[in-house]
């Protein structure tokens, strides 16, 4: 019976995929292109900051790490939502105390995942090695060290969590053993940054993502412990606006005080930083099946990569090791594992793929419409009648355990209510609230019934 697992990828999921099957007994080695995050330091690349919500919180609370992150966190309490003319607002996320999501630095968590799971003495990790080829017939990582030294590593058992550009995706899908489709959005993003203010304050709101919602683009915004911010835009490649365009200084300088005059006025290298810095790539990755005769399994944006407009690429990951390490312990028939855990879970894979893809037309165009500040101010109301069985379908993603796929279903579901509910309405106080619950308990199951979150 295999006792040793090798996992690719030490960025987030890898990390925490060892902790928690280092917890259930396994001996796991970590395979890492990559030099060692602690002593390298950030690489770049890839977003300094990202959301955390419940469904990772609980995956890191299962690691036992959860009061180790804590000093990482910055509440957000909802969307403050910029005008052109400057005007804000804040669009609160849910209505409990609680429920607020976290901006937490990539690299801070990536340092602490990597020491926690070493302290457990189960597992190694190979940092400056390249993966080259997988052979599952010999179980064979072939590998490329940093001096371009090829090398071998055997394991039984083999987890990619080496991200959307998975390397042991792409070994796979050339043996034919899997597909895996990428569709890339024709919108591209680049990375600014807010600088921090006098004794490291945070300039605008600090509880709080801030976007510049523009219709066909946006600009975000999330907040970091030095009082800075990092700060996204989100934009068409080519068009008017686009990318394309903003090749010279000036060109993207009149774009943001046009824009965005409120966020241009708080970065004095702002036309510096956008020439200098890269268009970064937006998509979506469908692998079918994740796994290889329990030899292989992809797990997190390695088996499904999601566009960040939900905030839950990080959260779906951490779920996937959460869920794996609930199941995968020695002695188990790991094929079985494998093949469940894929069969069960690539539904979820794509519903959150779908409603990442939503939610970019939300949080750069719905958001400004009145109807939907209403049907969010109703759907508060109708959890708040009915907390078992109407949640609105941001709640579910962001502050529940529901699989998405449920998640998606009891979504459109709702969504076509609240549509017909303020159909020619335009305060709260015009709706039958009472005749809207009985329709909500009508449409809606409970969700006590059954085991829907997980």
């Amino acid at each position: 019976m295999a006792t040793e697992v090798a996992i690719v990828g030490a960025g987030l999921a890898g990390p925490l995929a060892a902790l928690l099957l280092a917890h259930n007994g396994w001996r796991v080695t970590v395979i890492e292109r990559r030099d060692d995050p602690r002593t390298a330091g950030f690489s770049g690349g890839r977003s300094i900051n990202l959301a955390l919500a419940a469904r990772g919180l609980k995956a890191l609370a299962a690691g036992g790490v959860e009061k180790e992150v804590d000093p990482l966190l910055i509440p957000m309490r909802g969307r403050m939502t910029h005008s052109r003319s400057g005007e804000t607002s804040l669009l609160p996320y849910g209505q409990r105390p609680g429920e607020v999501i976290h901006s937490v630095s990539r690299e801070g968590l990536n340092r602490l995942l990597v020491d926690a799971a070493e302290r457990t003495g189960r597992v190694t990790f190979l940092f400056g090695h390249r993966l080259e080829d997988y052979d599952p017939e010999r179980k064979t990582l072939s590998l490329v060290d940093g001096a371009n030294h090829p090398g071998t590593f055997q394991a039984d058992i083999v987890i990619g969590a080496d991200g959307a550009g998975s390397a042991l995706r792409q070994a796979l899908a050339e043996r034919g053993l899997i597909r895996a489709d990428e569709d890339i959005l024709d919108h591209g993003y680049k990375e600014l940054s807010i600088a921090p203010g006098a004794h490291g304050a945070h300039r605008m709101e600090r509880e709080a993502l801030h976007i510049w919602p523009r219709g066909g683009y946006m600009l975000i915004a999330l907040p970091n412990l030095d009082g800075s911010f990092t700060v996204t835009l989100f934009l068409g490649r080519e068009g008017e606006p686009g990318f394309a365009q903003l090749d010279r200084a000036e060109a993207v300088q009149t774009f943001f005080e046009n824009e965005f005059a409120d966020a241009a006025a708080l970065m004095p290298r702002l036309t510096d930083d956008f020439l200098a810095n890269p268009t970064g790539a937006l998509g979506t990755v469908y692998s079918q099946p994740w796994q290889v005769e329990g030899k292989v399994l992809l797990i997190g944006d390695a088996a499904h990569a999601i566009v960040p407009f939900h905030g839950q690429g990080m959260n779906a990951a951490f779920e996937d090791c959460r869920l794996l390490a609930e199941r995968l312990e020695p002695g188990c028939d790991v094929e079985q594992v494998f093949a469940q855990f894929s069969r069960d879970h690539k539904p979820d894979g794509d519903a959150i793929a779908k409603m990442a893809l939503e939610n970019y037309i939300e949080m750069r165009d719905t958001v400004r419409d009145p109807g939907f500040a209403l049907r969010k101010e109703l759907g508060f109301e109708l959890e708040r009648r009915l907390p078992d069985r109407f949640v609105p379908r941001y709640s579910m993603v962001m502050f529940h355990h529901l699989p998405y796929a449920e998640v998606l279903r009891r979504g459109a579901i709702q969504h076509e209510l609240l549509m017909r509910l303020t159909r020619d309405k335009n305060k709260l106080e015009e709706i039958d609230l009472d005749a809207a619950a009985e329709a909500a308990r009508q449409a809606l199951p409970s969700m006590r019934k059954g085991s829907m979150h997980r």
